[in-house]
């Protein structure tokens, strides 16, 4: 029995996808929920898997094809098993100039493009190290063993053309070192992000303005009850998040305009606060959301995180997860970054940049004291945001974090 293989149903946010790679090719043997392909979207990457016992009769959409919802991308059959006296077959046809070719192919695997192109520079796939996955081979393998292999011809004929210089006045010729470049497509989701970065910054009259925070009062407190914090969560950490988080939320409270955004000419008060929490990943920034973060404890914020953050780097994270949101929190401290200027997350209204915490000298009270200080960072459009408002949302979040009992109180 013959079945349709048809790409995911998509969501209204998203109008089509691409496929990015095939894991299996036509006459492979499949089992039942065996990982087929996966397609591509601007947000996520979902996967299609074996429907049953079969095989993998057809792919009708290659690798970087355009799919839509519910497309047709493959033909499977079930309950049949993989056929490799078709393989033999056809390498017995082939001339015999393209025997070792052919007999290589067979013990490597390799995209449907990288065979492409290996045939057309000659390339032997045995001697093609895979970066993909299981060892696959992919077409940027190829072209990298292309260009490692490209510079030995001309180091040959270096020796000649120096024996033949006529004096020691001519410029000698040295020996280039290896100078590989590697091309690869831009891949949908990142693509998606530069178009929306750059639509930010062309369509919002967007304004940063820093402060800097004592992050000792909630260092602290994490070292004083992380381990009791832990046990009583069922393994949840306690983490700095968790705290900027709630800061965030009870700001946004105080601050309604900064938990905004534009629609058409109107501006959208939002009497809820979803809060993105960015989330670095191989593919790209993500961005997914703790929906009514102000009903949600400091432990149920930390658990969502580190749920999120493990599922993003999976490629798990559902398209519904990281749509909407209201405001975006972003650490680029866990990468190092003392200071930056986040870009907005259209169409929110202000974004939230964390920093690394750093020990500097700091006066207090006539004294100099080291102290380990985080600069913060806030993002706004200053079409719906004022400069008064988005400076008092700052010092909100500034106060209740060097004195953790105002998130408790909401003072």
């Amino acid at each position: 029995m013959t079945i349709e293989i048809k790409a995911p149903t998509f969501p209204e946010s998203v109008q089509d996808g691409s496929v990015a790679t095939w894991h299996k090719q036509p006459g492979e043997a499949v089992s039942r929920d065996e990982l087929l392909v996966d397609i591509e979207t601007d947000k996520v990457v979902l996967e299609v898997v074996a429907p049953t016992d079969g095989k993998l009769v057809e792919i009708i959409k290659g690798e970087g094809e355009t799919v839509l919802s519910n497309e047709i991308i493959a033909k499977f059959e079930e309950g049949a098993a993989g056929s490799t006296s078709a393989a033999s077959s056809a390498s017995a046809a082939t001339p015999a100039a393209n025997e070792s070719s052919a007999s290589s192919s067979a013990e490597v695997i390799a995209a449907p493009a990288a065979k492409k192109l290996a045939d057309e520079k000659g390339i032997n796939l045995a001697d093609v190290k895979g970066t993909g996955k299981d060892g696959r081979i992919t077409k940027e393998d190829v072209m990298s063993h292309q260009g490692k292999a490209a510079p030995a011809a001309p180091a040959a004929t270096s020796a000649p053309a120096a024996k033949a210089a006529p004096s020691s006045s001519a410029p000698i010729a040295m020996p280039a070192g290896e100078r590989v470049e590697k091309r690869v497509p831009m891949t949908r989701m990142r693509a998606r992000i530069a178009e929306r970065l750059l639509d930010v910054t062309q369509t919002t009259a967007m304004l940063t303005t820093f402060n800097e925070v004592n992050m000792a009062p909630v260092m602290e407190l994490r070292k004083k009850y992380k381990d009791q914090f832990e046990k009583a969560h069922n393994g949840t950490r306690l983490g700095f998040m968790g705290f900027f988080v709630k800061a965030a939320v009870e700001a946004l409270r105080r601050i309604p305009a900064v938990n905004s955004s534009i629609d058409g000419n109107d501006i959208v008060y939002h009497g809820y606060q979803d809060i993105g929490v960015a989330v670095s990943t191989e593919k790209g920034l993500v961005v997914p959301v703790l929906r009514n973060a102000e009903n949600m404890s400091l432990a149920d914020v930390e658990s969502g995180i580190r749920d999120f953050g493990l599922r993003a780097r999976d490629g798990k994270l559902a398209i519904e997860e990281m749509t909407g949101g209201t405001f975006t929190i972003t650490n680029g401290g866990v990468f190092g970054s003392l200071m930056s200027t986040p870009i907005l997350n259209p169409p929110q209204a202000a974004i939230l940049g964390m920093h690394k915490i750093q020990e500097r000298p700091m006066a207090v009270n006539g004294e100099v004291k080291v102290l380990p200080m985080m600069y913060l960072a806030l993002s706004y459009d200053h079409r719906i945001i004022d400069g008064k408002e988005a400076v008092q949302f700052l010092v909100a979040i500034k106060d209740m974090l060097e004195d953790p009992a105002r998130i408790l109180l909401e003072l």
